[in-house]
């Protein structure tokens, strides 16, 4: 017997018995999360429900830093970099993976935040050139 078989089996029987039990039908309801009625259980505090998003998100950065510095190099980078704020820089920093070590989220100083996105959008930006025919 296949998986998809097998599996199907185990739906429907899932399907039968939670049509003549009504406590086994709630128990799976419970399971998968879904509210028999109005007044039934509702889903637990603090996790993500089917449509909301997990608290402690960032923004989304306002610009991706390695296409700019594909197309304008490191001066336009720079200047459109610096007059963000530290907010925003650490949203880019998060959005884009420029911190495996977790140290540039707890950096204070602007020009230090920009100093490493500028080095890894540069060097994120010619990566594989050695390969480009252009």
């Amino acid at each position: 017997m296949t998986l998809k078989k097998r599996l199907s089996a185990l739906v429907s029987a899932i399907m039968e018995e939670a049509q003549k039990n009504e406590s086994f039908r709630a128990n799976v309801e419970r399971a998968l999360g879904i509210n028999a009625s109005p007044g039934g259980p509702q889903p637990q505090a603090g996790t993500e429900g089917a449509m909301g998003q997990r608290k402690g998100r960032r923004t989304p950065a306002v610009l991706d830093p390695v296409e700019l510095a594909r197309q304008g190099g490191e001066i336009a980078l720079r200047d459109k970099i610096s007059t963000l704020t530290l907010d925003q820089l650490r949203d880019i920093v998060a959005q884009y993976g420029m911190d495996p070590g977790k140290l540039v989220m707890k950096w204070k100083d602007v020009n230090r935040v920009i100093e490493r996105i500028v080095e890894l959008a540069l060097a994120r930006s010619t990566k594989g050139d050695a390969f480009r025919n252009d």
